[in-house]
C-alpha cells in the first residue's frame, strides 16, 4: 500500500473517531436535559446520505462530504438554518426552551470530550508504550548552535543542563521550550567543561520563527558526507557519500557545522577529505544559490536519539499523560499567535497538512499520538468565538447569562450565516495552501 493511502486511511479513521466522540459530547447532555436530537451524522449529508437509520426520535447517518459532522438539536439555530421550525411556538423538548445553563453545558460538551479524549490517549500511550527521551549522555558531542543563539552566548558543543533552573528531561525539547514557553535562562555545559547560565531574550522565540531557524539547537554531526546531490558542484568535483571532510580553506574541522561556517558561498573553496585512508583535495565553487550539494544528515547520531527509555506505572501514566496533554494544549495556543503574521498565514494547512502528521507506515503508537494531538487541536479550534462554531454559541450564551437578555432569532440567523462563510473561507484558504505547497514546494 502506498504511503499516501496509509496516511489517508489513518486520517479518515482518526477524524471519524474524533467527530463521533465530539458529537456525543453534545448528544449526551442534550438527552440528559430531555432535549430532542433530530439528527446525528458523521460527515455532512448534502443532498443525500450514504447511510441513515431512525432510532427513536433521532436519525443516525453517515454523509458523503468528510468535512466534519453534526447533530441537529430541535429548536436551535445552527448550520441547518431551519427557519420553519423556529417560526413555531417554543416546545418543552426544544433547545431554546431550556435554561441558559443547560444550553451552555450542551454546547461545551463536544469541546470537553475532545480535551478528555486527548488526555486519556496520552495516558494510555505512556502506560502501554512508555516514552523515549534523549539525554546528554546520548549526545556526547552536544549541539550545533545557530548564529542567532551564538550571539546570546551559546557555543557549538554545548550540552543543555537546565531550563529556568529545572533539569530538562529530554534535551531535544530545548527548541520547543524557547519557541513556545517563557524561557528566561538556560544552563549549559560548554565543550571545554565550564558551566554557564545564559539569559535568553524575551523575543528569542519570535526571532526563531521570523528567521526560519526553528531548530536553533541541533545534535552536532560529524563531518561525514552522507548525501551528495547530483547535478551540483560537489558531485561534479568528485565528492562521494562517506567522504570525511577534514579541512576547508586551510582550516581543520571536525564537525559539519564548522564546515558550513567556513564554506565561502560565493567563491571557490578548497576542501580536503578522507576516503577510507586516502586523503585528497578538491576545489568547489557553489552554484547560484550558494550551494555545493552536500549534507551530513547525522546518520552517525540518529541511532542515539530517543535511546533512553522510560516506563510508567498506571498512576504515573495518569499524571504524566495529564501533564503532557496540558502542555500540548498550552503550546498549541502559544503558537497560534503566529497564524496572524504574514509568514504564519502561509503555513496554515488543511487536510493535507493534517494527513502528513501521520507516518507513511502503519504504527499504532504514532497513530494514537497524532489522534490525541488532533483531538486537542479540534477542542481549541471549536471553542474560538466564531459564530457557527461551538465557541460562537458559547459566546452568545455567556452574554445571555450575564446580561439577562437573549439575542434575537434573526440576529442569531445572520450571525450563523456570517460564521458559516468565515469557516468556508478558512477551509478554502487552508487547503489552498496545501495545494500550493504540493505544486510548488
Amino acid at each position: 500500500m502506498s504511503p499516501f493511502a496509509v496516511k489517508a486511511i489513518q486520517l479518515l479513521l482518526s477524524l471519524s473517531l474524533l467527530i463521533v466522540l465530539h458529537e456525543l459530547g453534545h448528544f449526551i447532555p442534550a438527552k440528559l436535559f430531555k432535549t430532542r436530537v433530530e439528527k446525528f451524522y458523521l460527515f455532512f449529508d448534502v443532498k443525500f446520505s450514504l447511510f441513515k437509520k431512525k432510532i427513536g426520535e433521532t436519525v443516525y447517518g453517515i454523509g458523503w462530504l468528510p468535512l466534519g459532522g453534526y447533530i441537529k438539536i430541535a429548536g436551535m439555530i445552527d448550520e441547518s438554518m431551519d427557519q420553519e421550525q423556529m417560526a413555531g411556538p417554543p416546545q418543552p423538548w426544544e433547545f431554546r426552551s431550556k435554561p441558559a445553563w443547560q444550553r451552555l453545558i450542551i454546547m461545551l460538551g463536544g469541546v470537553t470530550v475532545n480535551i478528555i479524549v486527548g488526555f486519556v490517549i496520552y495516558m494510555g500511550i505512556l502506560y502501554v508504550y512508555g516514552k523515549n527521551i534523549t539525554t546528554n549522555e546520548d549526545l556526547p558531542q552536544g549541539f550545533a548552535i545557530t548564529e542567532q543563539f551564538e550571539e546570546y552566548g551559546f557555543r557549538n558543543g554545548d550540552q543543555v543542563l537546565k531550563v529556568n533552573g529545572e533539569p530538562l528531561e529530554n534535551v531535544l525539547d530545548i527548541n520547543k521550550f524557547i519557541f513556545l514557553r517563557d524561557v528566561s535562562n538556560v544552563e549549559v555545559k560548554h565543550a571545554d567543561g565550564t558551566i554557564e547560565t545564559i539569559q535568553v531574550p524575551e523575543d528569542a522565540g519570535s526571532k526563531m520563527f521570523q528567521n526560519g531557524t526553528m531548530h536553533a539547537f541541533e545534535p552536532r554531526r560529524s563531518a561525514v558526507i552522507d548525501t551528495v546531490l547530483q547535478d551540483h558542484p560537489a558531485a561534479a568535483a568528485g565528492l562521494k557519500n562517506g567522504d570525511v571532510i577534514t579541512s576547508v580553506n586551510g582550516q581543520s574541522i571536525q564537525y559539519y557545522d564548522e564546515f558550513q561556517k567556513l564554506m565561502n558561498k560565493e567563491d571557490e573553496n578548497t576542501i580536503v577529505f578522507l576516503r577510507g585512508s586516502q586523503q585528497d583535495t578538491i576545489k568547489v565553487t557553489p552554484n547560484e544559490e550558494g550551494l555545493i550539494g552536500v549534507n551530513s544528515l547525522g546518520k552517525d547520531i540518529i541511532s542515539q536519539l530517543g535511546k533512553t527509555e522510560i516506563t510508567y506505572t498506571l498512576g504515573e501514566s495518569i499524571t504524566g499523560g495529564f501533564s503532557y496533554g496540558y502542555y500540548t494544549l498550552r503550546d498549541y495556543i502559544a503558537q497560534f499567535k503566529y497564524v496572524f503574521t504574514k509568514k504564519g498565514a502561509t503555513q496554515v494547512g488543511g487536510f493535507g497538512a493534517i494527513g502528513n502528521l501521520f507516518p507513511p507506515v502503519w504504527d499504532w503508537q504514532s497513530f494514537w499520538a497524532t489522534t490525541a494531538l488532533i483531538s486537542i487541536i479540534l477542542a481549541f479550534m471549536n471553542i474560538l468565538p466564531i459564530p457557527a462554531l461551538d465557541g460562537g454559541h458559547v459566546m452568545f450564551l455567556l452574554y445571555e447569562i450575564v446580561s439577562g437578555r437573549k439575542p434575537g432569532d434573526k440576529f442569531m440567523e445572520y450571525a450563523q450565516m456570517v460564521g458559516f462563510f468565515i469557516l468556508i473561507a478558512l477551509v478554502l484558504f487552508a487547503n489552498g495552501n496545501d495545494i500550493y505547497r504540493w505544486l510548488f514546494e
